[in-house]
C-alpha cells in the first residue's frame, strides 16, 4: 500500500512540476482594494492545493487518533473481561478458612441453672 501512495505522490509532483514549467508567468492578485500581490501562477496553485489539503489531512489525523483510542479501549475491555472470566476462584480449605468463633454462653437465669440448647431464652420476670 505504501508503494501505491508513493507512486501517487510522485505523479502529483511530476504534474505540478510540468504545470509550473509551462505556466511560469507573473500574475497580480488583489488582496484588498489597495493591496496587490504579484506572484507566479505555480505559487498560487501550490497555495490553493495546500489550503485544500491541510484541513482535510488534519480531520483525517483526528479521526484516526479517535478511532485508535476507541479500539484500544475496546481491546482493554475485552482483555479485562477475559482475565476476569478465567481468573481462578478461591477455594475454601481448612488452612484458609478461620474456625467459627464459639457462640458466647448465655447468661444464667438463676445462679445454679444454665439454659440448655433446647430451651428458648426468655427474659426473667423477676426483675
Amino acid at each position: 500500500m505504501k508503494v501505491v501512495r508513493t507512486i501517487v505522490w510522485i505523479l502529483i509532483l511530476v504534474v505540478l512540476l510540468a504545470f509550473s514549467a509551462l505556466n511560469w508567468k507573473p500574475v497580480e492578485v488583489t488582496l484588498w482594494s489597495d493591496l496587490v500581490l504579484e506572484t507566479k501562477v505555480p505559487a498560487l496553485v501550490i497555495v490553493a492545493f495546500l489550503l485544500g489539503l491541510i484541513p482535510m489531512w488534519l480531520v483525517h489525523r483526528g479521526v484516526k487518533w479517535q478511532q485508535g483510542r476507541r479500539i484500544q479501549s475496546l481491546e482493554n475491555a475485552v482483555k479485562s473481561s477475559a482475565l476476569a472470566r478465567h481468573a481462578p476462584t478461591p477455594t475454601a480449605t481448612a488452612e484458609t478458612t478461620p474456625d467459627p468463633a464459639p457462640a458466647p454462653a448465655p447468661a444464667a437465669t438463676e445462679a445454679n441453672e444454665t439454659p440448655t440448647s433446647d430451651e428458648p431464652l426468655t427474659p426473667s420476670k423477676d426483675a
